[in-house]
């Protein structure tokens, strides 16, 4: 299985999550299965790019989605593709990737969704 955390930059394991997962530099992806871990660059349409990025990873690949959070409409774009949503991530992938094991991350909701990375924060410009 495939699980997708986006990333601030192309450290593996020890790269720091990124607060917004569609304007994320990277996507470091860990398959469960054989252990590998690659980090692929962001080339949604966030970035440029064709496709969104629910669109984008799956086309590489992810069945879970791992972010600090996101908004409601998103998280229907993500499951549209059969991609599950956690929310509550932080600090470094494997941080992320042990508090997922662990059962520490809320799978993503209506009533969570837009919940976890400062949206109370005057100022912030945030387009989902």
């Amino acid at each position: 299985m495939k699980v997708c955390v986006p990333t601030k930059d192309n450290n593996g394991m020890s790269g720091a999550v990124e607060q917004h997962f569609g304007k994320a530099p990277t996507y470091t992806i860990l398959d469960t299965d054989s252990g590998e871990v690659s980090v692929i660059p962001n080339t949604s349409e966030h970035m440029g790019g064709p496709d969104l990025p629910p669109k984008f990873l799956h086309k590489n690949g992810v069945e879970i989605m791992l972010c600090s959070g996101l908004g409601y409409k998103a998280v229907k774009m993500f499951e549209s593709y059969g991609i599950t949503v956690f929310v509550g991530a932080g600090g470094t992938v494997q941080d992320t990737i042990e508090a997922w094991k662990a059962g520490k991350l809320c799978n993503a909701s209506a009533e969570n969704s837009c919940a976890e990375h400062g949206h109370d924060d005057a100022g912030h410009d945030h387009h989902h």
